[in-house]
């Protein structure tokens, strides 16, 4: 079921869920500039057999709003979308997993928004205030791959469709990293779900101009008390190891597990790991183990 969700004025949100409605919610939460549409069917279906599960489209992704050039908003807004989402929907309390800067919104959640979070499991993401949300670049951790920073100075351009596939694709294998192998045929093919989803080839920046203070609250998440589950990815070239263990070490809450092989994305060889290990959590949560 689709629909379309209002969070801000003149901000709409491209959602959709499936599942048992009456079954416990588990909201889905993207990386920046990305379509809810990139988590895996597969993914989504696995969860879907034990949750109202519900992925959206950011603002300035998918078919949402693109609100950015007429009204800028910081990355600390994305968060609230999230519980807007919920709010729309009639959510009291989600289950929520995110992934790259889709954990640094559940980060925010965890310390914002706790009481309508059932648990969290976040991927391939780094504990505010480090990585991509060190904003004071003062942190020890490391940054993303030499490459790839390279690769983001391209982001955006003017391409012709085949051009710009061809762009996507190369993005993904470089995010990818080399810790499983890379099908270019998958990739391209989500890529191409994508376009036809959002109707456009363009490719979303917004994310990258988004305002980032107020992301540097790392030594808030000792506090946390919501089951977290941290799932590192071990060849992931935007926040590689050790991000998840430190992520897991400040979390309150929070134990780690490892997905073998996962980079920066999700081909369908790491699907049912990455199922298994949120469904295992989130089931624990739900039976109050």
């Amino acid at each position: 079921m689709e629909h379309r969700v209002p969070v801000a004025p003149g901000v709409e949100l491209w959602a959709e869920e499936r599942g048992d409605p009456s079954a416990s919610a588990l909201l889905l939460v993207m990386g920046a500039n990305a379509s809810g549409v990139v988590w895996p069917d597969a993914l989504v279906d696995r969860l879907a057999r034990q949750h109202r599960v519900v992925r959206y489209d950011h603002r300035d992704t998918g078919r949402s709003t693109r609100a950015y050039e007429r009204a800028p908003y910081a990355i600390r807004d994305l968060a609230g979308d999230a519980v807007g989402v919920l709010d729309a929907l009639g959510i009291d309390r989600a289950h929520v997993v995110g992934m790259s800067l889709g954990g640094t919104l559940v980060q925010l959640l965890l310390l914002d928004s706790p009481d309508r979070l059932r648990s969290a499991a976040v991927l391939a993401t780094s504990a505010l205030g480090s990585g991509l949300a060190d904003v004071a670049g003062e942190g020890d951790l490391p940054g993303p791959s030499p490459r790839l920073l390279e690769y983001w100075a391209s982001m955006g351009e003017d391409r012709e469709a085949e051009s710009e596939l061809a762009w996507r694709v190369e993005h993904w294998r470089l995010l990818n990293g080399t810790g499983l192998p890379f099908d270019p045929a998958e990739f391209r093919a989500l890529e191409e779900r994508v376009v036809a989803h959002s109707g456009t080839l363009r490719s979303p920046v917004a994310h990258a101009l988004a305002d980032q203070s107020g992301l540097d609250r790392g030594a808030e998440l000792a506090a946390v008390r919501v089951p977290t589950l941290v799932i590192e990815a071990p060849a992931d070239p935007v926040n590689p190891p050790p991000h998840a263990a430190h992520l897991a070490a400040v979390v309150g809450s929070a134990r780690l597990v490892t997905v073998p092989g996962m980079g920066h994305a999700l081909p369908a060889a790491v699907v049912p790991a990455l199922a298994a290990a949120i469904a295992g959590h989130t089931a624990a949560v739900d039976a109050g183990t």
